[in-house]
């Protein structure tokens, strides 16, 4: 491979960005891939992996560097000829990579590879954190399992076409797609494209959705005709695929404690085809109180620590702190405690979060159980997906029923 001055500087200047400024590196990297229109989907393909390959692979490029945070431009070529060398990029003859020491190296990465902080490349924190909620044997699969890059899964949207008619679809554009016999509504991209300049998203046929969320809303045991909360909306892919499980019959209620990502759910629905679908902005506890006592169905799909969808968010392994994981705990339950009231007598409720630790998990359900909020309410079931057994996200969702 040859390396183009261009297109290295691109993901530098990105780099200095995620890493400096505390940038997120999906929002960053967007913007430098629109920088410059001569490149081809081969050079921003480059940019996108060259930069979430370092970011993951953080800890361990900086070690072998010899560099510690905040990173000088210089300390970024370092971790750039790292990451090269270990993948057996020949190195041009540029000033900023001058005296790379190639054999060093590849020592130094055997040498660290046998440390597993180094390895997968965590915090110390989120290392002693894995072993004491999900035992040092599990948590050794897991964190490589999340290291690993996230497939793309689509989400047929059948309310406008199926399984066999998308893949067409997509085929006559040139995109190459597996069907899956434990995910009914899924297909996964054997290679990655930028599938939302495609015609069959821009006609709503699909949205980007990973396997395991894909679970969450059968799950909820949804019917046509009912009525169903979505309390944590957010942009809404739980809300469009609840609205299609539903064939569009009866409402549901999309609610978010932020606007912006509401008004992105109300074009997503639109283009889906979604009509059965209402927002409301929580704007203080009365959108909330209104609702006590009314839903056949409600989803917590809750605001969590994110740790089951690393293999997608590399960068969450350095932004999150161990302080923001008590908190959200927290921040977990009184949505538990508060949201339950919205659920009717007989009706259901699914708490679900893309973190693997118990605490944010069965042990938050259980707490809610033994509450007084709790106590009109029995586990149904529990589904705990772990990303080295799914090859997935990963998931955990917990069904209760309303005495």
């Amino acid at each position: 491979m040859r390396l183009h001055r261009n297109l290295v500087f691109a993901s530098i200047d990105t780099l200095h960005l995620i890493f400096n400024e505390n940038k997120y590196a999906d929002k960053e990297l967007a913007k430098t891939l629109k920088r410059d229109k001569r490149w081809g989907s081969r050079d921003r393909g480059f940019i996108a992996e060259t930069v979430y390959d370092i970011v993951r692979w953080k800890r361990l490029y900086a070690k072998i560097a010899d560099v510690k945070s905040p990173f000088s431009r210089e300390d970024l070529f370092r971790i750039f000829a790292v990451w090269a060398t270990l993948r057996g990029i020949q190195l041009p003859d540029w000033k900023q990579l001058e005296g790379t020491p190639t054999r060093r190296i590849k020592g130094r990465f055997d040498e660290l590879s046998k440390i597993r902080v180094y390895r997968e490349s965590i915090p110390d924190w989120l290392d002693e954190l894995g072993i004491k909620e999900l035992s040092e044997k599990t948590w050794e699969k897991e964190i490589a399992a999340l290291n690993q890059t996230a497939q793309v899964i689509l989400r047929v949207n059948t309310l406008k076409t199926n399984v066999k008619d998308l893949r067409t679809a997509l085929l006559h554009e040139d995109i190459v797609t597996q069907p899956h016999k434990n995910y009914p509504d899924a297909l996964i991209l054997e290679e990655r494209t930028n599938v939302f300049s495609t015609k069959a998203f821009k006609d709503g046929m699909f949205e980007v959705q990973d396997a395991s969320s894909q679970l969450v809303a059968p799950f909820l045991q949804v019917e046509p005709g009912m009525k169903v909360v979505d309390t944590c909306a957010g942009a809404g892919g739980k809300s469009l695929h609840i609205a299609a499980l539903m064939k569009n019959k009866g409402q549901v209620i999309s609610l978010d404690i932020y606007e912006n990502k509401l008004k992105e759910l109300k074009r997503r629905a639109k283009r889906a085809g979604a009509h059965n679908i209402e927002t409301r902005f929580i704007e203080n506890n009365k959108v909330i109180k209104k609702l006590y006592g009314k839903a056949d169905r409600v989803l917590i799909d809750a605001p969590c620590s994110g740790l089951g969808v690393l293999s997608r968010n590399p960068d969450a392994k350095w932004k999150l702190q161990p302080e923001f994981i008590e908190e959200i705990k927290q921040t977990q339950l009184d949505i538990l405690q508060n949201y339950s009231k919205i659920v009717k007598s007989t009706g259901k409720m699914v708490y679900a979060t893309c973190s693997i630790l118990p605490s944010e998990n069965q042990k938050q359900v259980q707490t809610f159980l033994n509450s007084p909020e709790g106590k009109e309410f029995t586990l149904e079931e529990e589904k705990i997906i772990l990303s080295h057994k799914s090859g997935f996200d990963g998931f955990y969702m917990a069904r209760l029923s309303k005495k």
